[in-house]
């Protein structure tokens, strides 16, 4: 069975060749997404930055510990106390201590950072030009943003550049005086000392945190930046890796039931000398393996390559730190490998065994191309799954459907089901699609129905690709769209006031803008609140802290229960995510500084797309800085003169209308998750393309007949390829509308999610996105279908007829 396996491949090598590719590309983005995990997985961690010269660094406690009965619970907290005094003063009697500040510094669009000239030896920071700074208003820049003798506006007054540094990669830096630095920002939170550190240990005791060595970067901003990257990096290889895998097996099994379906004679004659059943199966798998086999070790080469590309460019993207690359690894080749050849081997199973059925009398006649029935089961079984688990969602936790883990993985197997049952309606679907009137359509319809294979071979990898479009950029623009809508209801203020970014409001422009007639003021603050659920999970709430009456004027909350004039220093606002969320009950929970409190569930808002958060009381986010005003105009107030006034009074903040700062808060994809959409899906159109051409020159000898028969008949070399191109893209339409009924299914899914948890419904439809993908598959297929056939018609239509009717 080998020596005829190894026979057909190199006589059908043309059949054959689509998968092949296929599947090479599949094991090289396999090997590719396997070397980034690995890499990632082997990463150092990043060591110190701004202290990587400091001997012993003091920093404020930063988390949350609780106890539970199965171990200390942590959590990291949104407003860190200041280091106490005590603390401070017990520190500087073991060596000389430099206080460390941070604050965001605004310089027209540049967001700086700001510190005291005395941590810039830390980093250490060379100084490339000019000196040091001695006045209030003197400062050095890191780069070559500005140069000595410059003066920069920014939001913490005019300044004067007396030196520049040599820029460290890490942060965008600006240095006052020690004494200046104090003013701006004068709590501590950490501090570089010059001491034993046992000793300062010992001094310390549990009121700070002690780093030396490697753990000084936790003093670094954003110590976390390098971990939170890479595990973006892997959710995002790993779903291409998936989806991989899936549209792989589509392909393969695709190509092999067709291959199949034009060998049926081919398999009778073998049955008809003598051929075993068995044996017919392990000539279609022997194919498998070895088309498997090659392709893969193809593939493992190609990946090996791609990976070292792919590093760089997702490092200069940002979507990974500056510094990963491709590790040495060997166990992603070998997973890569053997799923690509068991990809291979599933793909050809179900056509093995439909060709060890071939009859040796029975197949000598045409196919009626029925569905098979272990097709129809399977295809049957994954529907009821898909409906079934949607519905046990929807009646048990309709929000895991708007999870992102959810929404890319549960349309697989309505598609999968899909693609095995569209063989039933294909034929139907195609007459609607197809004019009895005209001569060309009639034809279309003909050929369509007598070939359902072909069609259906063609039709699959399109109706995938369609409905993994719609399905998965459906779902997050639906949910942007959903999210939009909560904000829009939920906010009544007639002006949104935002201060630059990474500040607050101080006090004096409170006072000024309150001082603006015809105005209701509502400054809230961001905060946080922990919980413990269940004795053993620490839950983290997003929160806003607002004074009730201020917060009712400009604000209407989805409540399920209670009112916001209920709300008190004593009490909390949740929602209908919280474990305990009935209206009177306390429950305990953990402010944004740590600080432990029981509170009175004063109302209950609705789950909605799950960010709704908490609402405390100012008293209860302490350190929160107010970063949002919402305006409401009393009677008679002229919103014209308010905007004037309040952009008066704001100084450097953003005053904006209601529908303006809802667009310009409108929520987005995250980068992240859109890039990775977007390489999931053209990894689809880039199999669907292959899969698409392969059928369509496989099918072109399968032609050769009928298009004898046509130029006999009268048909000009136009009026064939018109045929032709017409039937390709009637196929395509077929499988486009059944994609686009998939997407409708899985967005109604989303949409009922919605509803149930208090959303208004707003499906979306990325008609663009389809629209490009639908377009794609049709030029492909027209091509593929075309091409072929003009090769053929190059020959006499009276030498071509003869061995068309002698098959």
């Amino acid at each position: 069975m080998l020596t005829v396996a190894l026979r057909t491949l190199r006589t059908r090598w043309a059949g054959f060749t689509g998968s092949f590719v296929a599947l090479s590309l599949g094991v090289a983005l396999l090997t590719v997404t396997g070397l980034a995990l690995a890499s990632s997985a082997a990463a150092p961690p990043r060591g110190p930055e701004r202290f990587a010269a400091a001997p012993v660094v003091v920093k404020s406690q930063d988390t949350l510990r609780v106890p539970t009965r199965i171990g200390d619970r942590t959590a990291r907290l949104t407003h860190p106390r200041p280091l106490p005094a005590a603390t401070v003063a017990a520190v500087r009697k073991l060596g000389p201590v430099v206080e460390d500040r941070s604050f965001p510094v605004r310089c027209g669009p540049a967001d700086l950072t700001g510190h005291p000239w005395s941590t810039a030896r830390f980093a250490p920071y060379h100084l490339a030009t000019g000196r040091a700074p001695r006045t209030a208003d003197e400062v050095v820049v890191t780069g070559d943003r500005a140069r000595p003798g410059e003066r920069l506006p920014t939001d913490r007054g005019t300044v004067r550049v007396v030196g520049t540094l040599t820029p460290r990669g890490f942060e965008n830096a600006v240095f006052f005086t020690d004494a200046r630095a104090a003013q701006l920002a004068p709590a501590v939170h950490q501090l570089v000392v010059t001491a034993d550190p046992a000793a300062v240990r010992r001094a310390v005791g549990d009121s700070a945190q002690v780093l030396t060595g490697d753990a000084r970067r936790l003093a670094d901003a954003d110590p976390d930046r390098d971990s939170e990257a890479l595990t973006a990096m892997n959710a995002l290889f790993g779903t291409a890796g998936g989806v991989t895998a899936f549209v792989s097996v589509f392909v393969v099994a695709s190509t092999f039931a067709f291959a199949v379906a034009q060998r049926r004679r081919e398999f009778a004659l073998l049955r008809t000398t003598g051929a075993t059943p068995g044996q017919i199966r392990r000539t279609v798998l022997a194919e498998a393996l070895t088309v498997g086999t090659v392709a893969s070790a193809a593939g493992c080469v190609l990946g090996s390559h791609l990976a070292p590309l792919l590093a760089a460019r997702v490092a200069d993207e940002g979507l990974a730190p500056a510094w990963f690359t491709i590790g040495d690894h060997t166990w992603p080749y070998h997973a890569a490998f053997w799923t690509g050849l068991l990809v291979a081997l599933a793909g050809a199973t179900a056509a093995s065994w439909r060709a060890g059925r071939t009859a040796p009398t029975r197949d000598l006649r045409e196919d009626s191309g029925r569905i098979t029935p272990g097709r129809l089961l399977c295809g049957t079984a994954l529907l009821l799954t898909s409906a079934v688990t949607l519905a046990l969602s929807l009646t048990g936790d309709p929000g895991d459907l708007l999870h992102r883990k959810t929404y890319i993985s549960r349309p697989m197997l309505l598609i999968t089901a899909a693609a095995l049952l569209a063989p039933l309606v294909l034929r139907p679907l195609t007459r609607l699609l197809t004019c009895r009137a005209s001569t060309v359509g009639m034809l279309v319809r003909a050929n369509t129905a007598t070939g359902v294979r072909r069609t259906a071979a063609l039709a699959a990898p399109v109706l995938v690709t369609v409905a993994l479009t719609g399905s998965l950029l459906g779902a997050t623009a639906t949910l942007d769209r959903a999210k939009t809508t909560e904000t829009r209801d939920r906010t009544t203020a007639a002006f949104v006031i935002t201060p630059p970014a990474g500040t607050g409001f101080d006090d004096t422009t409170l006072r000024r803008l309150r001082a603006v007639p015809g105005t209701d003021l509502s400054p809230t603050s961001s905060t946080a609140v922990h919980v413990l659920e269940d004795g053993v999970a620490l839950i983290r709430s997003e929160g806003r802290a607002a004074t009730p009456g201020a917060l009712a004027a400009t604000t209407r909350l989805p409540l399920a229960a209670g009112r916001v004039s209920d709300l008190g220093d004593d009490s909390i606002i949740v929602n209908e995510e919280w474990r305990r969320h009935r209206v009177g009950e306390r429950v305990r929970v953990w402010l944004g500084d740590g600080t432990p409190r029981t509170l009175r569930i004063a109302a209950v808002m609705t789950t909605g797309t799950g960010n709704n958060g908490v609402y405390v009381t100012p008293r209860n986010a302490p350190g929160a800085a107010i970063d949002r005003i919402d305006v409401a105009l009393e009677d008679g107030a002229d919103p014209a003169a308010v905007a004037t006034a309040l952009t008066r009074a704001a100084g450097p903040a953003q005053v904006l209308t209601r529908d303006a700062w809802i667009r310009d808060t409108h929520p987005g994809t995250e980068r992240t998750t859109r890039l990775g959409l977007l390489l999931v899906l053209g990894i689809a159109l880039l199999h669907t393309g292959i899969s698409v051409a392969n059928t369509m020159v496989m099918g072109a000898s399968d032609r050769a007949r009928d298009l004898a028969v046509l130029r006999m008949t009268g048909a000009t070399r136009w009026q064939v390829l018109r045929l032709t191109g017409a039937e390709a893209l009637t196929v395509v339409a077929a499988g486009a509308l059944l994609g686009l009924l998939v997407t409708a299914v899985n967005l109604a899914g989303l949409t009922g999610a919605l509803a149930l948890l208090s959303v208004r419904p707003a499906p979306a439809l990325p008609w663009q996105a389809l629209g490009t993908t639908v377009t794609a598959c049709a030029l492909i297929a027209t091509a593929a279908a075309v091409v072929p056939t003009a090769l053929a018609l190059r020959r006499p239509a009276n030498a071509a007829n003869p061995a068309g009717l002698r098959e």
